[in-house]
């Protein structure tokens, strides 16, 4: 059995072989001048000079090598009540033929292509045959509004737009075309093309030489061969979470993303060729775009793409009938999912009525899991509950329990150990180590391991300022913690304005700026609060124009219905207080970090730069008042 510190110790110490051996297990057209290219810090590159295919890579590769009868992806929808499995030969056949399609509307390397859609097995289509052309996929989460995916069509300019007419929650269809619709309306830039998925829950309407029917398309098209790329190339754009005005798009490559993804999937998940792995998230979202569509196809697995939630479809069973049925062995999902299903089921009496025997590891990330979750979940399942940290700028984890590597002892709270190829430090403000156990800011040492982010999409100065610039040498995780006397991680909080709803990274700026545009609004705030279910929750902090006497709740359901139109349901920005002023630095600096502790009950101290302490004393008892029961 390998040891972790011994395999660790090795990617830092000579990430070139590390890197290097793992990527044998790649298809390659072309191999690589260099593993590691360090001639242009800190956009370090990846395999530089070499030549692949991610689609390749994913479907092709397992077809010519004898798993094409093996089932690649089960697509689970008990909101249509639909089970699909489609084999690697399956799955190839649709991919190469929507890929003709995309040729067809005039889609080669290097275009862009928006993917605007729930899901749904055509989304993970769309993304391979844009990989398979060597286009670059941006894909947008369907619960943004029109004006947030405009911003993302200007930023990106796809040639073409793949979109499904709706997307189904329980109890409510949501229409996805109209949203499109407006947003080319908003949009400088015009796509040439839209593909649209006519769904049976609801018929979009089509504009005439712009609108293409998807299965019409599929129906007349012709398969179209992978096409091989620079490992180095762009293989998608991921938009932040939340971002308003200049967007901050993620960019991975092609290369170094399939090394490590591949890499991952034994080493950190144990996850076996022919298992079938479940990554409860949204291919909207990075974990989606990582582990639902490629580390598994990458990696040989069955991929699950469910359709529906923890909790409601039907019940708070949902999650272990969906395991019985597949035999999943490894599922990751967000700590909410399981908070959800606690709370409706906190015995876990539905387990009872499904074989859970194949599963051999749950993992948790996207939020920090506290307590009461793992423990509830080790307790009813009977595996081991594996926290784990990483963001979408890192693609896949920052530290983690490598159950194929070493399973270590799990201590509550912690993501464990930094994950092979993550040289991970703590750090004051003045770029000082810190002592064993004190908290200062989380930074990983350059270079990034590959299947990280080497830039911004047309931003590459903005990447070197956001991430590279607080701490010479260093990535800037914009997380706080600590890392104990033995090794051991510890993530406390975040250093910015990005809260965490349900596992999802909301900008507060974002919801700032929507509130601000209120007339009657003159001073705003958002922050997040504590929520037993999602983690955090926005609340907002409203100052009112003088003379206004407006109803305050009139106004504050005025501004609630404004974010969820300009940003979407998913900011879940449901609480603001009107208050008379906000508590501010003497140079203008809002003290949002105190607001959010004096909310949520915790320990704080009288910031030595407040400009009145008294505001500090009005905004508890508005909180007070307002029912948060830890304020005061």
């Amino acid at each position: 059995m390998r040891r972790i510190a011994d395999v660790y110790r090795q990617s830092i110490s000579d990430p070139d072989s590390f890197w290097g051996e793992a990527a044998e297990a790649v298809h390659w057209y072309k191999r690589w001048d260099s593993v590691l290219d360090s001639t242009d810090k800190p956009y370090y590159r990846w395999f530089s000079g070499a030549e692949v295919n991610t689609c390749y890579n994913a479907i092709d590769f397992h077809v010519d090598n004898g798993r094409g009868d093996q089932p690649a992806l089960i697509y689970d929808s008990p909101v249509t009540n639909t089970i699909k499995t489609f084999t690697y030969r399956e799955l190839l056949d649709r991919v190469a033929r929507f890929a003709g399609v995309l040729a067809q509307h005039g889609v080669t390397k290097g275009d862009r292509v928006i993917i605007y859609m729930p899901m749904v097995p055509q989304a993970a289509v769309a993304m391979l045959a844009c990989a398979r052309l060597g286009a670059i996929h941006s894909v947008v989460f369907g619960g943004f509004a029109a004006n947030e995916l405009a911003v993302r069509i200007d930023d990106s300019q796809p040639k073409a737009i793949v979109c499904a007419s709706c997307g189904i929650e329980p109890g409510r269809i949501v229409e996805y075309k109209p949203l499109l619709d407006h947003a080319i309306e908003l949009a400088d830039h015009k796509p040439s093309s839209c593909i649209v998925l006519q769904r049976r829950q609801a018929t979009a309407s089509m504009v005439g030489g712009r609108d293409f029917d998807w299965k019409e398309s599929m129906d007349a098209a012709i398969p179209h061969d992978c096409v091989p790329v620079l490992a180095t190339d762009p293989l998608y754009i991921l938009y932040t979470s939340g971002t308003t005005g200049q967007p901050k798009g993620v960019v991975r490559d092609n290369g170094g993303h399939i090394v490590a993804l591949k890499w991952s999937m034994k080493n950190i998940y144990n996850a076996d060729p022919g298992d079938v792995y479940w990554a409860a998230s949204d291919v909207g979202w990075v974990v989606g775009h990582s582990y639902i569509v490629y580390a598994p196809l990458f990696s040989g697995n069955t991929t699950v793409l469910y359709e529906g939630k923890p909790v409601g479809t039907p019940d708070p069973g949902a999650f272990w009938r969906v395991i019985s049925q597949h035999n999943v062995r490894v599922l990751f999902t967000a700590p909410t999912a399981f908070r959800a299903i606690k709370k409706e089921d906190p015995e876990g009496a539905l387990l009872d009525n499904y074989d859970l025997s194949g599963l051999k590891a749950l993992f948790l990330a996207g939020e920090r899991t506290d307590p009461d979750t793992l423990r509830w979940a080790q307790d009813k399942l009977r595996v081991p509950v594996i926290d784990h940290w990483w963001q979408t700028e890192t693609g896949w984890s920052i530290c983690a329990n490598c159950l194929g590597i070493e399973s270590l002892p799990v201590k509550v709270g912690s993501p464990t150990k930094p994950v092979p190829g993550w040289d991970l430090h703590v750090l004051d403000d003045e770029s000082n180590p810190v002592a064993a156990g004190d908290i200062g800011s989380l930074v990983a040492k350059l270079p990034l391991p590959p299947g990280t982010f080497p830039t911004l999409w047309n931003a590459r100065q903005r990447f070197a300022d956001t991430y590279m610039s607080a701490f010479d040498g260093y990535y800037e995780t914009s997380d706080a913690g600590y890392i104990d006397d033995d090794g051991y991680v510890f993530v406390m909080s975040r250093t910015d304005d990005i809260i965490n709803v349900a596992g999802h990274r909301l900008s507060t700026g974002a919801m700032e700026e929507v509130l601000a545009s209120h007339p009657d609004v003159a001073e705003c705030a958002v922050t997040g609060v504590a929520d037993d279910l999602k983690g955090q929750l926005p609340l907002g902090f409203l100052v009112l124009n003088a003379g206004c006497d407006r109803n305050p709740t009139d106004l504050i359901d005025e501004i609630v219905k404004m974010v969820r139109q300009q940003i979407g349901p998913v900011a879940a920005f449901k609480q603001a207080l009107v208050v008379d002023r906000l508590p501010k630095t003497r140079s203008g600096k809002i003290l949002r970090g105190t607001m959010q502790k004096i909310a949520d009950g915790q320990e704080w101290k009288m910031p030595a730069t407040i400009d009145d302490p008294a505001i500090l004393d009005e905004i508890g008892a508005a909180l007070a008042t307002a029912g948060y029961p830890h304020a005061g």
